[in-house]
């Protein structure tokens, strides 16, 4: 008898829409942040802030950093997977194509992750139903933003090929990051921004040459804080959590979740109004994340 795929309890639900409300604010805050300060600053500011309050905050808790090499090796190589690499990326492809197109590219994560689970795990292996999930949550997505932000695919390849890249980045670093589950969310997270931050401060220094830069206004200096204590320190430690305990597939699900949250957030503080598309979008993102979960699956297996 075929296993079905596990399901997530309640709570790893709750952690998940929670984690794309702060992934969500992180386009309003870098929106502010972007216009005075350059792209690779803005990164280099969001993971050595966030750096710098986890780590102080592990010592806060007395909960020592580990001093082994090959735990520092992994977080290298996470922070480059998984905020380096990305990062960049998606900073720059963005000054070419619009915010919804980069976001029905970015996505496209869970189907990354779940061919990158398939064939790097042994639990966590693609079937039907879940490449379907994946199909209709990406629809559900496009359908959500709008047919307008599709005008112009293709016009601008490299920079839409960098958010693809991204978005698979961000599919190896999560199936990576299993590697941690035995360790405490805030030490992961710790260590994987201060090794983030390594990697962005030489390109930052020799590309923007930071100490040349006019003072930023107020504004964005309280855009950068929000990005990196809310949409960075506290949102890692959310995602290391969910994903030890819910496996890297159901992490990804994130990414259809964000454009719900950033809608459901404009309906709620900016006055907009939500339209038959964003309904049909979140009914064909619900049943993708139905399918992935493996909740239509369990109807047949009864």
């Amino acid at each position: 008898m075929t296993t079905p795929p596990p399901r997530m309890a309640a709570q790893d639900w709750a952690l998940l829409v929670l984690l794309s409300l702060l992934w969500g604010g992180s386009f309003f805050f870098a929106k502010i942040a972007v216009s005075a300060v350059p792209p690779l600053t803005v990164a280099l500011c969001r993971v050595a802030l966030s750096a710098l309050t986890l780590l102080a905050l592990a010592r806060l808790l007395k909960i020592a950093m580990p001093r082994e090499a090959a735990f520092w090796r992994d977080a290298f190589v996470m922070g480059l997977l998984n905020n380096a690499i990305p990062f960049s990326l998606i900073f720059w492809g963005q000054q070419a194509i619009g915010a919804g197109l980069a976001s029905i590219l970015n996505a496209t994560m869970p189907v990354f992750t779940v061919l990158v689970a398939h064939f790097c795990t042994a639990d966590e292996r693609a079937g039907p139903l879940k490449l379907l999930g994946v199909a209709f949550g990406i629809g559900g997505v496009a359908l959500m933003i709008g047919q307008d932000a599709l005008i112009g695919l293709g016009d601008h390849l490299w920079a839409e090929l960098a958010i693809l890249a991204a978005a698979l980045s961000y599919g190896f670093a999560s199936v990576f990051g299993r590697r941690f589950k035995a360790r405490p969310p805030l030490v992961v997270a710790g260590g994987q921004l201060t090794a983030s931050s390594c990697w962005l401060l030489l390109p930052v220094l020799v590309l923007n040459q930071p100490w040349t830069l006019p003072m930023p206004d107020i504004h964005v200096v309280l855009s950068i804080i929000g990005l990196a204590l809310l949409s960075t320190a506290l949102a890692y430690l959310i995602f290391f959590r969910i994903l030890r305990r819910a496996g890297s597939t159901n992490l990804s699900l994130v990414t259809l979740l964000i454009p719900v949250s950033a809608i459901l957030l404009g309906v709620l503080f900016l006055g907009e109004i939500l339209e038959p598309h964003h309904f049909a979008g979140m009914a064909l993102i619900a049943l993708g994340l139905a399918a992935i979960d493996g909740r239509i699956g369990r109807l047949f297996w009864r």
